[in-house]
């Protein structure tokens, strides 16, 4: 009898991992095609070989990219260190140009993975805040004062807290204030895997303020990006494990109180909103184990989603731009500006085509 019950407490458990891994197969799209989905003139930046992870374009036309991201469970092709680009899209050479970077910052270690802009109404001074990775498993956020006729950033703080863990992306609201996405439950990697394997939506989204620092928003496998309405008054993240891009009001003491999450079919990155329209676009992976894996015999593709009304009850999902790995690997944010689309990527390189 007891060897019986033995047998059928294996035979329960190994029936409950077979289907733990199918559910991780199904979240990480590991059986995902998609069809090619191409757009007009479209070229590769020069200058970008080692990914852009993130960009935010500026309202006249400047956009602001970060690249050389070295993160934990993905390729890198490159030792050197991150570095900052802009890319005026009113200028028809479409020319990169790297930042220097000055103050007391370690550029050797610097590895920039999420950005975000903040404007200063009352001096119109831009602050850069950059997700930071110097050891690869911490995190720091680094604010820099943007002088754009130098092309120099300038470094004036460095922000840690226990609660900014394994920031992903960022959100800047003040002139050091900030939403930040935790894309793991713990700062070890072992333990977020484990509560990803057990389905435990344990990461996080945080405020910050010099005041104070609190969670904010939580039931994430693993929050990515994040990023504002245009009036200020709502808040998007990408629960990119459970292929949705989550809907949040901001309330006075800066809490959130969720509004709705509307599926988008993707393995969705980083969150970009256009600054007229409203409309949300969104870099994503198409097949999670091929940007994972990046075998050049069937290579991860890249995939543009855009939402339109999202705050209306029936939101339109469009699929923008698709490649099978051909031209573009692995695009994790995409924005659009005049009639252009950029696109980046986590660790390869960057496209500009034309939306009409």
């Amino acid at each position: 009898m007891k060897w019986v019950l033995v047998t059928i407490c294996i035979a329960a458990l190994a029936a409950l991992l077979g289907q733990r891994l199918l559910q991780l197969s199904e979240i990480a799209l590991a059986n995902r095609e998609v069809p090619v989905k191409r757009l007009p003139n479209c070229h590769l930046l020069k200058n970008i070989e080692y990914g852009a992870e993130d960009l935010t374009i500026l309202r006249d036309g400047l956009a602001i990219i970060s690249t050389g991201l070295k993160y934990p469970g993905m390729p890198s092709f490159s030792d050197d260190p991150g570095k900052i680009y802009t890319l005026d899209l009113l200028d028809p050479r479409l020319i990169p140009v790297e930042l220097t970077i000055k103050g007391d910052l370690d550029r050797d270690s610097f590895n920039p993975h999420g950005i975000s802009v903040y404007i200063d109404e009352t001096d119109k001074t831009i602050h850069l805040f950059v997700v930071n990775h110097p050891q690869h498993y911490t995190s720091q956020v680094e604010i820099f004062l943007f002088v754009e006729e130098d092309n120099t950033i300038v470094h004036l703080k460095t922000i840690k807290h226990d609660l900014l863990h394994s920031v992903n992306d960022i959100v800047a609201v003040g002139v050091e204030s900030f939403y930040a996405t935790n894309d793991h439950s713990y700062p070890s990697e072992a333990l977020h895997m484990l509560a990803v394997f057990l389905g435990l939506p344990w990461a996080d989204v945080v405020y910050y303020s010099p005041g104070g620092v609190k969670a904010v928003g939580d039931g994430f496998l693993s929050a990515n990006g994040i990023n504002m309405s245009p009036d200020k008054r709502y808040l998007y993240v990408s629960a990119i494990l459970d292929h949705e891009i989550a809907v949040f009001e901001i309330k006075k003491n800066k809490d959130l109180v969720h509004v709705k999450s509307v599926a988008v079919g993707s393995l969705c990155d980083n969150i970009e909103v256009d600054h007229v329209t409203g409309d949300i676009w969104l870099g994503c992976h198409p097949n999670g184990v091929k940007v994972a894996a990046c075998d050049p015999e069937d290579p991860p593709g890249s995939e543009v989603i855009r939402i339109r009304d999202i705050h209306y009850e029936k939101p339109v999902v469009t699929q923008v731009y698709a490649d099978d790995g051909s031209v573009l690997l692995g695009s994790s944010v995409a924005a659009p500006y005049e009639g252009k689309l950029l696109i980046g990527t986590v660790y390869h390189k960057a496209l500009v085509c034309d939306l009409k």
